[in-house]
């Protein structure tokens, strides 16, 4: 692949401030990144976007809701010429909803949970990466809970089934500084449901009745659409998850004044860049990143899906 010519980056903070499911660190961790695109990456301020669902979070001129994360990727993809080199790094709640495909009636797909709940799929990311031009690459780092297979039908290089992990069960906290980035599937519905006042248990007619055509792809689509059961094929698109799809993500409330929240995934990957200052591929990041959470006790297994020619590709094509 050519060396990437533009640079272009969003990020998303989602704290959901004042809620029953706060987070602390997730501004925190894209305010970090964005300094990292600039000083290490060669990102141009002007071609990152940053999303918060809090005032003066960096800037935000837009809320992290569903609709709006989905224009900020159609218009970073919509920019992307052969080259390019894409991000995308969300920190905030993840969820797991039941699958729609037919023939897995048991099975369970991905989300991520903008400030507003209207859910993100892995069906709504395979879009976005299908689309990625042929030469440009589409990294993303997601700092949630269930965050493995984010991206549908993506390989995994790094995980449960390539590692033998024995991780069968999500963690939950261990201190009181520690939360997990999850917000359970019984209660996304509660919460949709308070909003559409629609007496069923199926998720996509509520956000189907509440979001309308910004609902995502996955409740839109009929469950046939034949798209959803081709082979893979090699594409561009790179998921850095911060635990397997059975796990949960920390978020990290220091009680020592004076110390910043985080999300652990999000630091770990830092203290990784800050220890390492040539050039990481994709594998390295991650498996150094799983290293710094074992050593601080974490029970999160970061994983890597993409095709197998981007493994060892340089982590953002660093210049």
């Amino acid at each position: 692949m050519e060396q990437g010519k533009k640079r272009m980056g969003v990020l998303v903070g989602c704290n959901y401030p004042k809620t029953r499911y706060e987070l602390h660190g997730c501004i925190n961790d894209v305010l970090a990144m964005r300094d990292t695109l600039v000083t290490r990456f060669g990102f141009e301020p002007s071609y990152i976007e940053v999303l918060t669902d809090e005032p003066g979070g960096g800037g935000s001129l837009a809320m992290p809701t569903g609709a709006n994360i989905k224009k900020a990727l159609d218009s970073m993809v919509d920019q992307a010429e052969s080259g390019d080199v894409l991000f995308f790094h969300y920190s905030g709640h993840g969820t797991r909803i039941p699958s729609v495909k037919p023939f897995h009636p048991l099975s369970q797909d991905e989300a991520i949970v903008p400030c507003d709940f209207n859910l993100i799929t892995d069906i709504d990311f395979r879009q976005v990466v299908d689309r990625i031009p042929k030469g440009a690459s589409f990294t993303i780092l997601s700092d949630s809970c269930h965050s493995g297979g984010l991206i549908d039908k993506e390989k995994e290089q790094i995980g449960p089934s390539s590692l033998h992990s024995t991780t069968t069960t999500t963690t939950t906290a261990t201190s009181p500084s520690q939360k997990p980035k999850m917000i359970p599937f019984e209660a996304v519905q509660q919460h949709l449901s308070s909003l559409t006042n629609i007496n069923t248990s199926d998720i996509g007619t509520h956000l189907l009745a509440h979001f309308g055509g910004d609902a995502s792809l996955k409740f839109r689509l009929p469950p046939t659409a034949k798209d959803w059961f081709e082979s893979p094929r090699t594409d561009s698109g790179i998921l850095l998850s911060g635990c397997q799809a059975n796990e949960t993500s920390a978020d990290m409330n220091p009680t020592v004044i004076g110390e910043k929240a985080y999300g652990a995934f999000s630091n770990a990957v830092q203290t990784v860049l800050k220890e390492h200052l040539g050039k990481l591929s994709n594998k390295e990041v991650v498996m150094l990143a799983r290293k710094a959470l074992q050593a601080q006790h974490f029970e999160q297994h970061p994983c890597l899906y993409c095709s197998d020619e981007n493994v060892d590709a340089a982590f953002l094509l660093q210049p």
